[in-house]
């Protein structure tokens, strides 16, 4: 969905091609990226990730071998599920909505 594009530093970043990455991590159920306010780089990514038993070394691990840095999350939060419509599809605007402060809070 290239409404979900992130512009960070500049450089356009596809969440789906990041989500494609963590999803085959192993213990990593499903994910989630966003772009969220960035002091520095407009938007920062970071990923919400549904699993067991995974870290974000590893997930940062996985993702060094195949993005180049600006695409790398720069915070994984781990969570219990991910937000859903009444059609199944995951809410990516709430969960930007509920984390906006997160590159910008004291």
């Amino acid at each position: 969905r290239s409404g979900d594009m992130i512009i960070s530093g500049g450089y356009n970043v596809y969440p789906k091609e990041i989500e494609l990455i963590l999803d085959e991590t192993e213990g990593v159920t499903e994910s989630a990226v966003v772009g969220l306010p960035h002091p520095d780089f407009g938007e920062g990514v970071v990923a919400f990730i549904v699993g067991d038993g995974v870290t974000a070394e590893t997930l940062e691990a996985a993702c060094a071998d195949d993005l180049a840095r600006f695409k790398q999350p720069k915070h994984y939060f781990f969570i219990d599920e991910l937000p859903r419509n009444a059609m199944g599809k995951v809410q990516k605007a709430t969960l930007r909505t509920e984390h906006a402060g997160h590159f910008t809070a004291p």
